[in-house]
């Protein structure tokens, strides 16, 4: 009993790298085989056997930690292993990101035959996905069609002949780049296999274009798997009249894939369906019901939205080769300068009715393109760290893309895309005439020239299309109209003795138009005070004396006013604009009048 008294030695569990282990090791070597180990030295076989023993156990607990850490979100360090929890959590890590930015387009036009005006038949589209070059060779594409034709466009004569009659004009349009390239790339597919994945050996990868099999079929990028509605742009018939370009359209597909990004490599999943499987659609009725011998059933959840009881989560491609369209960035920075932007690399024209229209002419037009950057593109084009991604996985998961607070569906609002219509400024109220749950969602849109416009019809419907698939099911929402208040301001100050008072008076003007350049949030009241501040720090005023706002009626205004003297603030600083009005201050020559004493 004593003996086995001896022999117990306590273990410390808390001793688990090299250096406590081995001393632990010593101990227990040396209280329990005395008489068997007795050289511990660094040249004994007992010394090489407990060292060794004690780089196992070190290792095993490296690795223990190590794999315990990266099982939660939390302690996780591996980039590709907190992209996997964020996936599992429904964010979905979009790569690198991209530089967007405005460049202005050249190009010259024959003039017609009489020489008054250009010739609008050779006017062209320039169309998205032509290529463009910086001096230092960055590459970047054109997003959106360019229409020359456009009657807003500034037009100037460019050429004339030797009597000085116009033969060309140059006409200038505005269009939006984003980094990077498109890319082409085949990738070979074998037989079928269950939840297929292809991996792209292409780097850089910024965006999923398209995705076509030999025969023709394309495969839809979806946010997961079985998704089996996605949102198309229909281009708009009705574009010149209202200036939307594109409609959103809803389709049920059965070709699909998700882009999975480890670190700097994309693979496209797939899903399990085969195309001969015909169990791609099924009858609604089958959906919501299952139908046997029974001449009752019992309750049965299932999603309304799902008709296509798709349970293999789409088509797999088999025995074909895929052709890959996608959108590479530059592997550097994408920052660049203004008028850096001024190499073609590659046009792609359409001319309205090519069968009327002389080759060459066609071809002098588009040669002639030129492009040019007036203000600087740039952009965060790093990769996000570790702590970033994790942040915005803990963003994401509670939301759980769905439209819920009333951030919420002002942020899915000025999510749409630019293409669908733009929105300048939304915001979303409970209707307080409702005993429903009715929300009452205020847009605004501007015009070429930033001034606040009426949202027109066709971008209504896009955000109504755009916002279904979001919205709770037993919320109503009405798409209004906000009043647009214009207003003026006149202010008196006190001139430093001996200044200009002229010159201070449009010094003054100058600071108010660039602090109201950028228009108010729908029911963002104005503060006094803030006017008072800016005219204080106007170079040559001494002292201000009144500050008083003021109605802008009349031709090129908004009809609607607010009565200013019973919608101030008790204490007189602040005027309180309602939710469904914005204030506008239009224009800065007209609109700020002052007086200097």
């Amino acid at each position: 009993m004593a003996d086995n008294q001896k022999k117990i030695i306590p273990i410390n569990y808390t001793n688990r790298e090299f250096d406590t282990i081995r001393d632990d090791l010593m101990d227990i070597a040396e209280r329990l085989y005395p008489d068997s180990f007795q050289d511990f030295s660094e040249a004994s076989f007992a010394s090489l056997m407990i060292d060794a023993v004690a780089y196992v156990g070190d290792q095993l607990s490296f690795y223990l930690d190590y794999n315990v850490n990266e099982s939660f979100l939390d302690t996780a360090y591996q980039y590709n292993n907190i992209l996997r929890h964020g996936r599992v959590l429904g964010y979905k890590f979009t790569g690198r990101p991209s530089t967007y930015g405005e460049a202005a387009f050249y190009v010259m036009i024959p003039a017609t035959s009489t020489g008054l005006g250009m010739n609008k038949n050779y006017a062209p589209i320039l169309k998205k996905g032509s290529q463009f070059k910086s001096s230092a060779g960055l590459n970047y594409t054109l997003m959106d069609n360019v229409n020359f034709a456009d009657s807003r466009n500034p037009v100037v004569v460019g050429k004339t002949n030797a009597a000085g009659a116009p033969t060309h004009y140059a006409v200038k349009a505005y269009g939006r780049v984003v980094s990077g390239i498109l890319v082409t790339e085949q990738v070979k597919v074998g037989q079928y296999q269950k939840f297929a994945k292809v991996r792209l050996s292409t780097p850089n990868i910024s965006e999923i274009i398209s995705v076509f099999d030999s025969s023709g079929n394309e495969y839809y990028e979806v946010d997961y798997l079985a998704q089996d509605i996605i949102y198309r742009e229909i281009s708009n018939t009705n574009y010149k009249s209202d200036n939307v370009a594109s409609i959103i359209k809803p389709f049920l597909i059965s070709r699909k894939f998700t882009a999975e990004r480890n670190g700097s490599t994309v693979s496209l999943q797939f899903g399990s369906g085969q195309e001969s499987a015909n169990d791609l659609v099924s009858d609604p009725q089958s959906v919501a019901m299952n139908v046997f011998g029974k001449t009752y059933t019992t309750a049965k959840s299932f999603d309304p939205t799902r008709l296509s009881e798709n349970q293999a989560l789409g088509i797999v491609p088999e025995n074909t080769t895929l052709t890959v369209v996608m959108r590479t960035t530059n592997p550097g920075s994408s920052n660049i300068a203004s008028k850096q932007l001024n190499q073609v690399s590659k046009v792609l024209m359409d001319f309205a009715d090519k069968t009327v229209l002389s080759v060459s002419s066609m071809a002098d037009v588009r040669a002639s393109v030129e492009v040019e950057n007036e203000t600087p593109i740039v952009g965060d084009v790093t990769n996000p760290t570790s702590d970033e991604i994790k942040q915005r996985i803990y963003d994401t998961f509670p939301t759980q893309n769905r439209a819920v607070t009333q951030a919420d569906y002002e942020n899915l609002a000025y999510r749409m895309h630019s293409k669908y219509g733009s929105i300048k400024r939304v915001s979303v109220q409970r209707d307080p005439d409702s005993q429903k749950r009715n929300l009452n969602m205020y847009v605004i849109s501007e015009d070429s020239y930033g001034n606040l416009i009426k949202t027109n019809s066709t971008i209504k419907r896009n955000l109504k299309v755009w916002l279904n698939q979001f919205r709770m099911i037993n919320d109503t929402i009405d798409i209004l109209n906000p009043y647009i208040i214009n207003l003026g301001i006149e202010f008196s100050i006190k001139a430093l003795p001996g200044a200009d008072k002229k010159a201070v008076i449009g010094s003054c003007v100058r600071a108010l138009g660039a602090r109201f350049s950028n228009n108010y949030y729908i029911g963002e009241s104005v503060k006094i005070s803030d006017i008072y501040n800016i005219l204080k720090n106007v170079r040559g005023v001494l002292d201000v004396l009144k500050v008083r706002l003021m109605n802008k009626t009349g031709t090129n205004y908004s009809s609607a006013t607010i009565n200013i003297d019973k919608n101030l603030s008790p204490d007189g600083d602040m005027l309180i604009v309602p939710k469904n009005a914005i204030v506008e201050f239009k224009y800065a020559s007209t609109d700020f009048t002052g007086k200097a004493r």
